[in-house]
Formats: C-alpha cells, structure tokens, sequence
C-alpha cells in the first residue's frame, strides 16, 4: 500500500466539521478513498481531488469509504456521480463502502442507489463479497 494522501477543508457554514478526505492505494489493485465530515459546496472540492487524483491512475477498483460520512446531499452525491462518469470512462469500477444511513437515505430517494455498487465496509468491497442490502 501506498502512503496516504490528505486533502482538508474547512465548510464556512457555522459549526460545520472539517471535511477530511484520505487515500491509500493497493498497487495493481485499488485506490481508496475514505471520507470523514461533512460534505457541502464549500468542502466538496476535497472530495472532487481526491476521487480525481485516484481515478487517473486507473485502478481497477474505486472504493469510497463512507464510513466517517456526516453530511451528504446533492453536492455529495454530485460529487459521486461525477466520479463514477469518470471512472466508468476509466475502465475503473466503483464502489461504495460502508454508506451511513443519512447517505444511503439520500441514494434512495434520487434512485441512485441503483447506479452504484454498495458494500458493508472497504474490506467487503475489496473481496467483491455480495452487495449491501438497501431494502
């Protein structure tokens, strides 16, 4: 694996969280992504480098861990539907990990959950274990 990259930002809404967003690459493998705060027009930029800076190496797989997730809405989602445009023009599969109920909430009831392949957690995404359940 490779050392992770950082990409911070800070919302200027009041008393928002700081958007953290870290990857690791799996050489020949994977690149993840993992998301910590709060996703909005002011921190979303973050989100957008870091997907874009993993989607041009071409890994055969993208998971975003959404584990640390606090806020997502249309920016977010904007955002990951960007992303998977690109890595499916890529060659890159994507997927989506550990998707916290306020964003699958939002997946939902944009029926994008169906364009996207989710999974419990990052471990279960990078073994293709079955996908997460969203009934």
């Amino acid at each position: 694996m490779s050392a992770p990259s950082e990409f911070p930002r800070r919302s200027t809404r009041p008393g928002a969280p700081l958007l953290r967003v870290t990857s690791t690459t799996i050489p020949g493998s994977a690149a993840i992504i993992h998301v910590h705060g709060d996703v909005d027009q002011d921190t979303r930029r973050a989100l957008d480098e870091a997907l874009a800076e993993a989607i041009v190496d071409r890994p055969p797989l993208l998971v975003v861990d959404l584990a640390g997730l606090g806020f997502c809405y249309s920016v977010c989602l904007n955002a990951l539907l960007s992303a998977r445009r690109d890595a499916n023009a890529a060659g890159t599969r994507m997927a989506l990990a550990a998707v916290t109920p306020q964003a699958l909430r939002v997946l939902k009831l944009t029926e994008t959950d169906r364009l996207f392949t989710l999974h419990d957690s990052v471990h279960a995404a990078l073994d293709g274990e079955s996908d997460r359940p969203t009934g």
